[in-house]
């Protein structure tokens, strides 16, 4: 597994490449724009510069992080990877339209993964002529800090590629654990009717943002209230995630509680806005 292509490179599609480079890989980034590269370099840079702030690596070996990426605007010249990863918008629609792309740029052997959150790997290996190849990995924020990697099985994934994309992820210092392919796979299964109840719980009054937070913490010993969480994910984010959950299963229990709808419809979307539950 030696060329590895990241697709997107925003928050998580900069960590991975990041990951991926600091563990010896070769990576090449792909975005749309110059300036979109430029500043995902630059933020893989900066957050370099912090591990030798803290004399956890040399300037040296930061440089030689940085050397292994490459980036592109152009994803036709992608052909030669062994695996790619798309880290792009979470939108069913995008993701299928890149991966039957990528199934006609890339080599036959090549493994398609997606980041997706909560998206079915199925229909995204459908778009594709190799489902078998196509697999879910899914990092979680801040890629470079967070250890866990849920490594989603499409129903048609086949057992070679499991294995190879277990293997690649324990050598990126990650744990990879094994989910089979539902609605919000098992993290956002779980985290987002929470998130979505403590919202529950600020619409009818029960608590202000800080009190859920703190109950959350310093209760159950959570190191980020699930408020912050949400404004840290991006609103919008955990809207599509828990109206992926909705459709899914048809179960109204996942029904996105009326504040966050109307929090997203006002562009209050987090942390990337400057004002979600809590200004920034």
């Amino acid at each position: 597994m030696s060329n590895i292509v990241v697709i997107g490179g925003g928050t998580m599609g900069n960590g991975i490449a990041h990951t991926a480079a600091a563990s010896g890989f070769s990576v090449t980034l792909v975005e749309v724009t110059d300036a979109l590269l430029e500043r995902a370099v630059s933020t893989i840079s900066a957050n370099l510069q912090r591990g030798v702030d803290k004399g956890k690596m040399t300037a040296d070996e930061k440089q030689s992080v940085l050397s292994r990426i490459s980036t592109t605007t152009s994803i036709e010249s992608i052909g030669d990877a062994d695996l790619v990863v798309e880290a792009i918008i979470e939108n069913v629609d995008a993701k299928t339209q890149l991966f039957g792309r990528l199934d006609t740029i890339t080599k036959p052997s090549c493994i398609l993964a997606s980041n997706t959150s909560s998206i079915s790997i199925t229909k995204i290996a459908a778009a594709t002529k190799r489902p078998e190849k196509v697999i879910g990995m899914h990092f979680m924020n801040p890629v470079p800090v967070m250890t866990l990697v849920e490594v989603i099985r499409g129903i048609a994934t086949s057992d070679e590629t499991y294995r190879t994309v277990e293997e690649l992820a324990k050598k990126m210092g990650k744990t990879p654990i094994e989910v089979n392919d539902y609605p919000g796979f098992i993290s956002n299964r779980v985290l987002m009717p929470m998130i979505n109840e403590a919202i529950f719980a600020l619409y009818e009054g029960v608590a202000t943002p800080e009190a859920i937070d703190g109950v959350m913490k310093l209760g159950m010993n959570h190191p980020m209230g699930p408020l912050t969480l949400a404004d840290f994910i991006g609103l919008d984010v955990c809207l599509a995630i828990l109206r992926v959950l909705e459709d899914g299963f048809g179960d109204p229990k996942y029904r996105p509680c009326p504040l966050l709808v109307k929090m997203v419809d006002a562009g209050w979307l987090g942390r990337k806005t400057k004002r979600g539950f809590y200004t920034y």
